[in-house]
């Protein structure tokens, strides 16, 4: 598939999410807006009416942040730091991103795949390499990088404690992200404390733990809507955004529940590969 074809494609592909939740003025042109791109894999992803109820964060974010802070999720199923590069949804973000808008980046999830040449990166060395190729594309438009680092996954030993999943991926980001002067958003930890918090049997409830399925890495809407005020929160502590563009931080999962039933969407269709 050609380069053009394939930025094409991701352009489509964050169309739904765009008209769902975006106002009718164009990204990056009202007065006082401004877009918040995400480049991210399938735990941020908006999903397909097949994947229901599984539920990007992605997805969830803009429950948190002001109306004028616009979300554009180009986050997909299966994408690493590099594949997301190589398929041309790099430059689809980059021709669409404006001074002042912000580029918020996680991977890792598939960066580990070390199998899979098309995927894989090496911590210390390509992971880190990639991730500052979205550092500079932000910055050369005069946009705002922030890096966030990977959601954990749902996994206890036999104690009941929470344990790591991502190897050395965080901490190569931590370091990128101090390196680069960029915010970074630690997602992992924060997750983790979560999911420790919560225990090995009240984290199903965040899963896409369902009748025929016992999903550890993808939420359901309560688990989206929990990983994204993690980042919603770190948003506000990183000063990436003021406090008056970040909203409903201490409101419990069911007084959310009238705002993600009315809000939260599936795309029609089955989930592209």
């Amino acid at each position: 598939m050609s380069t053009t074809r394939r930025t094409t494609l991701a352009a489509l592909a964050a169309l739904p999410l765009a008209a769902a939740l975006a106002s009718p003025a164009a990204a990056g042109t009202a007065p006082g807006r401004r877009t918040l791109f995400i480049a991210g894999d399938s735990t941020a992803a908006q999903k397909y009416a097949d994947a229901k109820p599984e539920t990007g964060w992605g997805t969830a974010l803009p429950f948190f942040l002001a109306d004028r802070i616009e979300v554009a999720n180009h986050a997909v199923n299966g994408r690493s730091s590099k594949s997301f590069i190589d398929e041309g949804r790099l430059d689809t973000i980059l021709a669409a991103i404006r001074p002042g808008d912000f580029l918020l980046v996680q991977f890792a999830h598939n960066d580990e795949k070390s199998a899979d040449p098309t995927r894989y990166t090496e911590p210390w060395s390509t992971y880190q390499q990639y991730l500052k190729r979205y550092l500079d594309g932000a910055r050369a438009k005069g946009a705002r990088p922030v890096l966030a680092t990977s959601v954990e996954r749902r996994k206890f030993d036999a104690s009941g404690t929470a344990l790591p999943t991502h190897g050395d991926y965080p901490a190569a980001m931590r370091a990128l992200a101090k390196e680069e002067g960029v915010a970074l958003l630690d997602v992992e930890a924060l997750s983790l404390a979560l999911w420790q918090e919560l225990g090995a049997e009240q984290t199903k409830v965040y899963f896409n733990w369902t009748a025929t399925e016992q999903d550890n890495t993808h939420f359901n809407p309560p688990g989206a809507i929990a990983v994204a005020r993690l980042a919603a929160r770190e948003l506000l502590r990183a000063r990436v955004l003021p406090a008056h563009d970040v909203r409903r931080l201490g409101d419990e999962i069911d007084e959310l529940a009238q705002v993600w039933q009315s809000r939260l969407t599936w795309l029609p269709g089955t989930t592209p590969a």
